[in-house]
């Protein structure tokens, strides 16, 4: 019997998987739960987001709780105390997979914890990593795509500060409104490079947006295509577009005040409560170069949400700069998975902690690719990485078997 437990959060998704057996066959079930607060799993109903007091329950620690609770739960119902449980997850599901099996080692036999950037919080990992991956992803799908990103940003500024420079936007932009503010403008080109980058993958997706096969690359072949003489705004909203409107359906894009398409709002709570990831944007990023400071943040999160940032939690909570240590000594059966062409990775464990704490890395993987269904059209490196992941877990299965039953014999 096989029962996976699921949480959807924004890029990621939270899994448990329960793996019970016989001596004579194997069957499978499969149950979905979803994290608190994200989904229709909103705990006070309608009344979920309305304040910090309500909020306050939105966290990595209650939701890890949650899916142990779940899990005994379920064992016991389904009369399946001795089966052994393998966690899966992508993204912050990644880390939860990751963090879960620190915190209930005895719930959890292993986990799998693909694009996990659990390195991302303190100075663990440098600040401008993220956005200097991204850059990097474009420039080697194009160097002139690279560069025209990259100036695109002071263009912009330059057009918006003309008298008639927001109405032109407006037009450029195909906007369903009238802009107020440059601040729209590079948001909405910002999200779509960024999302592209992490969403690299390998065949058509429509994980974010429905794309095509290696967007990125498709992307810089939108901007090579134009003419010479063509604006670098022309340009960056061409490519831009091909992630908000590959399917043709849009007439207009809502750049100012648009819907939360992605399921944001639960996560900027997160981000503003413990999951806080300094980022930067050094020189060589294709972004125009920006700093980071507690201070500053803490403001924000104080305007938007009423709340001070725990700046340093996770690291108190799951482990600091020696996480390497603590992985050794106190963890055991993790695999770690990452793809170099998502931007997340930097902020990955990259490399073998232990025997049992492996890292499988591929050089064109995307943001948790080994977790999306199997295609005709799968390169054979995914196929690859799929196939090590069964072995490695199959393993502790195997080995979970005589342990238990050596056990019952003492």
């Amino acid at each position: 019997m096989k029962v996976t437990l699921s949480g959807l959060l924004l890029i990621l998704a939270s899994c448990l998987t329960l793996l019970p057996s016989s001596e004579l066959f194997w069957f499978s079930l499969n149950v979905i739960f979803q994290h608190r607060f994200y989904g229709e799993s909103m705990p006070f109903g309608n009344k979920s987001y309305k304040s910090a007091e309500t909020l306050g329950y939105l966290n990595s620690q209650q939701a890890l709780a949650d899916f142990a609770l779940l899990i005994r739960s379920l064992k016991h119902n389904l009369s399946s105390e001795a089966s052994p449980v393998v966690v899966f997850g992508g993204s912050y599901g990644g880390m939860l997979a990751a963090w879960f099996r620190l915190k209930y080692p005895h719930i959890a036999i292993g986990a799998l914890a693909s694009s996990a950037p659990i390195l991302q919080f303190d100075d663990i990992t440098p600040w401008s990593s993220f956005y200097d991956a991204v850059s990097q992803d474009f420039k080697e799908a194009s160097s002139n795509c690279y560069e025209v990103i990259k100036g695109s940003w002071a263009e912009l500024e330059a057009l918006s500060a003309q008298k008639e420079g927001l109405a032109e936007l407006s037009r450029t932009f195909r906007a369903c409104q009238d802009l107020h503010s440059l601040d729209s403008v590079w948001e909405w080109l910002w999200s779509a490079f960024v999302y592209t980058a992490m969403v690299n993958y390998p065949t058509e997706a429509n994980f974010m947006m429905p794309l095509p096969a290696y967007p990125v690359q498709a992307m810089c072949k939108i901007i090579d295509g134009f003419p010479s003489g063509a604006s670098k705004i022309t340009r960056v909203f061409a490519a831009a577009s091909l992630y908000y409107n590959y399917s043709r359906a849009e007439k207009c894009f809502k750049l100012e005040h648009g819907p939360d398409a992605h399921g944001l709002h639960g996560w900027n709570w997160q981000a503003c409560t413990e999951m806080v990831m300094p980022m930067t944007c050094s020189e060589e990023s294709m972004f125009p170069t920006s700093s980071f400071s507690y201070k500053e943040f803490a403001e924000d999160c104080m305007k938007t949400f009423g709340v001070k940032p725990r700046s340093h939690w996770i690291t108190t909570e799951f482990g600091g700069k020696r996480i390497d240590l603590v992985l050794k000594r106190s963890g055991g059966n993790i695999i770690f998975s990452n793809g170099m062409q998502d931007p997340w990775s930097r902020g990955g464990v990259l490399k073998n902690i232990s025997s049992s704490v492996i890292a499988l890395v591929t050089e064109k993987g995307a943001h948790h690719v080994d977790f999306r269904s199997a295609t005709k059209d799968d390169p054979e490196w995914l196929k690859e990485l799929r196939r090590q992941e069964v072995e490695i877990i199959q393993g502790w299965i195997d080995q979970y078997y005589p342990d238990l039953k050596r056990t019952n014999k003492e």
